[in-house]
């Protein structure tokens, strides 16, 4: 392990870059980096640790600084902890990914991606615990974050403290079908509400996708968006305040130069993290083989209806679409045919003797209600908070969210 230490006021930051095996099962598979940041808070030196899982799959964790909003969450943990920062591989200061011509070819490009799930994210994890000479810590997990932490709770409970889980309880031993047909519905639901709010921006949005089928609605880059991409703008609706930028966006001539540069920030699944677009139909693959799963369970009353909007629902076509993400198609095509190994074993969470606390968002875009209460079920010592004053970002909208939690997980709150 190398580290090295940075100071801000009030804040201590020790990176740490260890070598782990690209393939925790084959040490021939060869080495990979790993960076974390463990930020203590003044005085915090003997605090336990909090190991924070970031969102995604394919995003660095937060960049902390002394500002209220990075991230917003960090100071009403660092009362009761030092906080782990884990880049997780293949992002921000971990080796990265890309671009895919680094690999030989869509075959090696493809095997290296089965490396970067939850499986391989959690034995990432034991060993920087190792490292800090932790015998257990706790782990925060935000959405995919969330799942990441589940597997945790299946193969090694015995390191863990306790889980706080924020949107992140995955369905368990549910056909990815079903999961994404879920969805499909949430965000039909959640389109309609979006048109009672701004009524105009239904017949904006079909305006919008007959020029995005006349190749009229072009990015900066030069990419034309199809209609199909145009429909992923949906997934700002499953955010705090998600619906309000969509529509300021929508109020914007879409031949000036500033609708062209907020449209290509504000689509999902951009080049800046490919892993994010190449791998996230498999961060729900718990033992299946993916297949296109978002594009396959679209409702027809929604291929029918430009305005009902998606969420996560990555189209097969991104990738021909997309000119920065080309080079990533064939890959993608063969992580969709990967069997993707079993993440969650249902009789391994019922003995996992871990305190757990979930808050569990009523209105959730993209992990469905249901499923989350029916996973949390399969816990021994799971607390839920089910709430509809947030969405699927409530964790980065403030401290409550997190200060909620940790009560919970102290006993200092009751349900």
């Amino acid at each position: 392990m190398r580290t090295s230490t940075d100071r801000l006021p009030g804040l201590t930051l020790t990176n740490l870059f260890l070598d782990v095996p690209l393939d925790h099962a084959n040490d021939g598979a060869g080495t990979i980096e790993v960076f974390a940041r463990v930020v203590t808070g003044e005085g915090g030196e003997g605090k336990p640790y909090l190991v924070f899982l970031q969102g995604g799959p394919g995003n660095e964790a937060p960049r902390p600084s002394l500002g209220p909003d990075n991230p917003p969450w960090l100071r009403r943990a660092l009362q009761d902890y030092q906080v782990v920062m884990l880049d997780q591989r293949g992002t921000g200061r971990s080796t990265p990914f890309g671009p895919a011509s680094d690999l030989a070819g869509s075959e090696a490009t493809a095997e290296y991606l089965t490396h970067f799930r939850a499986d391989e994210i959690v034995n990432d994890c034991e060993a920087v615990r190792e490292a800090l000479g932790a015998r257990t810590w706790t782990i925060l997990g935000q959405s995919f974050g969330g799942f990441t932490a589940l597997h945790y709770l299946s193969v090694r409970p015995e390191s863990l403290a306790g889980a706080v889980i924020t949107g992140g309880l995955s369905a368990v031993q549910h056909p990815i079908e079903d999961v994404y047909a879920a969805t499909w519905q949430i965000m039909v639901g959640k389109s309609e509400q979006y048109y009672r709010w701004f009524p105009g921006d239904r017949e904006r949005i079909r305006q919008l996708t007959g020029l995005a089928a006349a190749g009229e609605i072009v990015l900066p880059n030069g990419d034309a968006v199809s209609p199909d991409r145009l429909r992923t703008l949906g997934h700002k609706l499953g955010a705090q305040g998600g619906a309000e930028q969509l529509h300021y966006l929508l109020e914007l001539d879409h031949r000036s130069p500033a609708f062209a540069h907020d449209l290509a920030a504000a689509l999902p699944f951009g080049a800046r993290n490919p892993l994010y677009a190449v791998f996230h139909e498999s961060s729900y693959a718990d033992g299946v083989r993916t297949r296109w799963a978002a594009d396959r369970t679209m409702p027809d009353a929604v291929r029918e209806d430009p305005t009902l909007l998606a969420g996560e629902h990555l189209h097969r076509s991104l990738f021909a679409e997309a000119s920065e993400l080309n080079g990533w198609a064939e890959a993608a095509d063969l992580l969709a045919e990967h069997p993707w190994p079993q993440l969650y074993f249902p009789e391994k969470l019922a003995e996992a003797d871990v305190p757990v606390v979930a808050a569990v968002y009523a209105r959730d875009a993209y992990v469905p209600l249901e499923y989350s209460l029916e996973t949390a079920a399969m816990l021994p010592d799971c607390r839920t908070w089910v709430t509809s004053e947030y969405e699927h970002n409530g964790l980065r909208m403030g401290s409550d969210v997190l200060d909620h939690l940790l009560g919970l997980l102290s006993g200092r709150r009751w349900l």
